[in-house]
């Protein structure tokens, strides 16, 4: 599933010129394993995932200390990426299994672009216009990416839990997979 995140995240709709992009639903395969799987391995394959993105598209922030490259890593990578994880915690309260996966999505994705928000306060602030503040400037560049993908990524989560048997699927797992 990383896998495939990592695939469809590389053939973005379109992307921004400073990070971020709207894919085909790059982000759906973590949130389905969080969905299928416990606590424990839903983060494990989130924060597998968060490495594999920081790996391929890395951008250094535009000052050269140890505090924003750290930020960096932890706001726009580890943490980012690493939320989708809680998707499974979220749906179980759920009794709708659709409706559950939907709003865990957005959710998970919702915390996903809380945390590019920040960055953008914190790290990316000069790239924003001088005649706007850095908070809207940041809430701006990211939304603009982070909702179109919370869309495709609830209908593209939504379609599966509807079509596939994720309860089956999982028992089909190896042992040590579980």
């Amino acid at each position: 599933m990383i896998a495939l995140a990592t695939v469809l995240s590389i053939f973005a709709v379109y992307k921004l010129p400073n990070g971020g992009s709207v894919t085909f639903a790059s982000m759906a395969p973590i949130v389905v394993i969080a969905l299928m799987y416990d606590f424990g391995w839903a983060m494990l394959t989130a924060f597998a995932y968060s490495m594999v993105q920081m790996l391929l598209g890395f951008y250094p922030p535009p000052t050269q200390d140890f505090l924003s490259f750290a930020l960096v890593i932890l706001l726009d990578y580890v943490i980012a990426f690493s939320v989708l994880g809680l998707a499974g915690v979220i749906a179980r309260r759920f009794k709708n299994r659709v409706a559950g996966a939907a709003a865990a999505t957005c959710a998970v994705i919702l915390l996903r672009l809380c945390c590019h928000f920040l960055s953008g306060i914190l790290i990316w602030a000069p790239y924003a216009p001088e005649d706007m503040p850095v908070w809207l400037y940041s809430i701006g560049y990211n939304s603009s990416y982070m909702i179109p993908e919370m869309i495709v990524s609830a209908i593209a989560v939504s379609l599966v839990v509807r079509f596939v048997n994720l309860d089956k699927l999982a028992a089909r797992a190896p042992a040590h997979a579980q």
